[in-house]
């Protein structure tokens, strides 16, 4: 009732997993990551761990990031967050906040030697609800370009998923979603070669400095 980051949500198995291999990977993020492990139970196999929880802002994400990703020891963590900080799901905010609690994440990564993949905000021209949300395409856009300058800067793998899920309209396609912001199994079809690419991308490349410089500002 009142963990309103919902840390304990993943306790238990948080506690009964073996000791980390060289491979694991944590997948941190929403609902549309919750969502992915039924999708594509294949994917989150082999020390692949999804600590996605429906409804999450990146403020929440940032709050559980030791106890869901840091703590378990992977070797790399992919982030995705955002379609709930636009939908204002715990009030309104801001893309500098939003920025800010990437950078922290990332940060934190970083300095816990654990290798970042960061991806793009799904497409959305509506959110259902939240009906009173106008024009959130834009602000995904935004969002998505300073997350691509942002991995760049950092030297982080960016894994753009909006470039296959997009109508070409800020839309996503509706034959990969049936409310214009979950993808469908057949979304997350398309998703799934790009994430596997991106990990392996990020395993094989060096680690990323820690020192920040002036990226994301």
């Amino acid at each position: 009732m009142y963990d309103w980051s919902q840390r304990c949500h993943y306790w238990h198995e948080n506690a009964h997993l073996p000791p980390a291999t060289t491979a694991r990977v944590v997948f941190i993020g929403d609902s549309i990551t919750e969502a992915w492990r039924e999708a594509d139970p294949q994917l989150f196999t082999n020390d692949t761990l999804n600590r996605g929880i429906s409804g999450q802002t990146s403020e929440q994400m940032l709050v559980r990031f030791r106890s869901d990703v840091i703590d378990l020891s992977p070797s790399v963590v992919h982030i995705m967050a955002g379609t709930n900080d636009v939908a204002g799901n715990n009030g309104p905010t801001s893309l500098a906040v939003f920025q800010g609690n990437i950078r922290s994440m990332v940060e934190e990564a970083l300095l816990h030697d654990i290798r970042v993949v960061l991806a793009s905000v799904p497409p959305s021209a509506r959110i259902p609800w939240r009906a009173e949300i106008r024009q959130p395409a834009d602000t995904i856009a935004s969002m998505n370009r300073w997350l691509r300058e942002y991995a760049q800067c950092r030297h982080l793998v960016f894994v753009d998923y909006a470039a296959v899920l997009d109508d070409g309209r800020g839309g996503m396609k509706p034959a990969l979603s049936t409310d214009g912001v979950h993808p469908t199994h057949a979304g997350y079809a398309v998703m799934g070669p790009l994430a596997r690419s991106a990990i392996s991308r990020a395993i094989s490349e060096p680690l990323p400095s820690v020192a920040s410089a002036d990226c994301g500002k």
